[in-house]
């Protein structure tokens, strides 16, 4: 098998674990009235499940770190298979914290170590487009696994979704074995060397703009379900229609952003896509009560929202192309605080103004992220001083690269 078709076997896999993670937004408003809670409190679900990623997967990928990759991958999709079928076994709040925090670690690990295999089974000038091939499979779970997981929770009990991926995640497991080839690991690095990293100004402005970008976009896609049912006015089927429209858009965001890299260069691209996204964002608040609206409205933003994926993460590995996995693993916590961050944000949003304000909020976040993009890029193209090359160096030195 070509080293193409292994990434998108990765790409796979990682439709799984991106659907896992993106369904509760789906089935938010069902979840809540199951296990008897408040929408706002059930969209802490993501919050508590982007917390535990941020947090967990930095400390889990310095102690793994030796392990071999293939092996990571099969131990973390086997730990993915147990979170999902905790879902299903137990009932209660409280267990479906339990779950959320183990598919988050598991989903973590997962993640860095198939983007960094996927970079090495790439050719250099197609990097760019592995990466974008990765993000394509987290994608099509909105554009499959999130509407098709809305239809089967109207129809059955939600909890057959996470069954059913729980017995995907197996085969998955007997795939990855089977194709992927043996890629040894590396020497671990302590955390704290991880974080000095930030001390580069370039590095550290280029996270923000991570975390503003996808702060601004889970503001609004955390409650995009009771948004759509309530404000919109659509119905069932609308919205499990326009879940739909919306991955579809998703996929072809990415992919035109890996395109999009590797042929117009990332600061186009990047800063680009985040204007569109923003502008996108603001024109929802303005068509909210308009369901004939929303749908071209919707994809457009799913469209540019994750045009910016692949970019970013390239723009990352650019910054510091020999710690690659230390600037993914980072990129990834950081990613998952935004998502804690714009849930815990839409929540509040909710209960003190109202469900209809989240876009606009939304808006405001990914402007501040474009323009922190401008600064940073144009920051990026100057010399580095010898001193943020120092830094660079004695965290390498550290990892044995």
């Amino acid at each position: 098998m070509s080293n193409t078709w292994k990434i998108y076997l990765l790409a796979v896999a990682s439709f799984l674990v991106g659907t896992s993670e993106n369904i509760i937004a789906g089935i938010l408003d069902k979840v809540a009235a199951d296990i008897g809670v408040s929408v706002s409190a059930a969209g802490q679900l993501i919050t508590v499940f982007s917390l535990a990623y941020a947090f967990g997967t930095p400390v889990l990928m310095a102690a793994l770190a030796r392990i071999e990759r293939r092996k990571l991958l099969l131990y973390s999709l086997a730990v993915f298979v147990a979170g999902n079928l905790l879902a299903v076994a137990l009932t209660g709040y409280s267990f479906l914290i339990g779950s959320r925090i183990i598919l988050a670690l598991s989903t973590g690990v997962f993640v860095v170590t198939a983007l960094t295999v996927a970079s090495k089974l790439a050719p250099p000038d197609k990097q760019g487009s592995a990466i974008a091939t990765l993000v394509m499979g987290f994608s099509t779970s909105l554009i499959v696994g999130v509407p098709l997981g809305r239809v089967i929770a109207a129809a059955y009990d939600w909890q057959w979704i996470f069954g059913g991926i729980g017995v995907l995640g197996v085969l998955a497991m007997l795939a990855v074995g089977w194709v992927i080839p043996r890629t040894e690991g590396e020497q671990p690095v302590p955390i704290r060397d991880q974080l000095a990293l930030l001390k580069q100004p370039k590095i550290a402005a280029a996270l923000l703009v991570t975390f503003f970008w996808i702060a601004g976009y889970s503001i609004t896609y955390t409650y995009i379900s009771p948004f759509l049912l309530t404000v919109t006015g659509m119905s069932e089927k609308g919205v499990s229609a326009a879940l739909f429209a919306f991955g579809i858009a998703s996929l072809l965001g990415s992919k035109l952003g890996g395109y999009g890299t590797d042929r117009w260069g990332v600061p186009r691209t990047l800063i680009g896509g985040m204007l569109l996204h923003a502008l996108t964002l603001l024109a929802l608040s303005l068509a909210a009560h308009s369901p004939a609206a929303m749908f071209p409205l919707l994809m457009l933003w799913a469209f540019s929202a994750w045009s910016s994926g692949p970019t970013q993460q390239y723009n990352l590995i650019l910054l510091a192309p020999q710690a690659s996995g230390i600037m993914l693993s980072l990129n990834s916590s950081v990613l998952q605080l935004a998502m804690a961050a714009g849930a815990g944000i839409g929540g509040v949003v909710i209960q003190g103004v109202s469900l209809a304000s989240i876009s606009w909020i939304g808006a405001a976040g990914v402007a501040v992220a474009a323009v922190t993009a401008a600064a940073s890029l144009r920051r990026s193209r100057t010399a580095a001083s010898p001193a943020q090359d120092a830094d660079v160096e004695a965290v390498l030195q550290k990892a044995g690269t």
